[in-house]
């Protein structure tokens, strides 16, 4: 089973790579990982994925939260959420073959955000499975680069997972 957790930690060096470090050498893989500052300067979110039943949430919601700069943390997926992807892709496109693009491009509502000779660059966001498929039909054009930030969730309505 996947599990979306949210730590809320404070803004200092090294949380990253504390929390990390912790799990992975607990054998915990992190399947998708994002950070990013709050609305309050002096904390982070940090949202990470991770693959395995109840027991391992339960582990991993402990081990994380015995760690000191750790404000709070909550497992999102157990909860009605909005999550997300954001992904640039570059690929080519040859004559004749940029308007095949650009179609795909708008049907996925993603956006061209930059143009070489012979090849550009998409960005899209969305749901994960939206993401691959768009990935899957974008592969006979030839893709050069793709690039996924770590998936980001909130919590739907009034609530704050608290």
């Amino acid at each position: 089973m996947r599990h979306v957790l949210s730590a809320l930690v404070q803004n200092v060096p090294g949380v990253l790579s504390h929390i990390s470090g912790m799990l992975a050498s607990r054998g915990y893989n992190i399947d998708s990982l994002a950070v990013g500052e709050t609305e309050d300067p002096r904390l982070s979110r940090m949202t990470f994925v991770v693959v395995g039943d109840n027991r391992v949430l339960e582990q991993v919601r402990k081990q994380v939260e015995k760690i000191v700069t750790v404000v709070r943390v909550d497992d999102v997926s157990s909860q009605e959420h909005v999550e997300r992807d954001l992904m640039l892709l570059k690929v080519n496109a040859t004559e004749g073959r940029l308007s095949d693009i650009r179609e795909l491009t708008d049907i996925f509502r993603g956006r061209i955000v930059d143009v070489a000779p012979e090849m550009v660059i998409i960005e899209i966001s969305g749901k994960e499975s939206k993401i691959e498929v768009f990935i899957e039909r974008m592969r006979p054009f030839g893709i050069i680069e793709l690039v996924r930030t770590g998936r980001i969730a909130m919590v739907r309505g009034g609530s704050s997972g608290e």
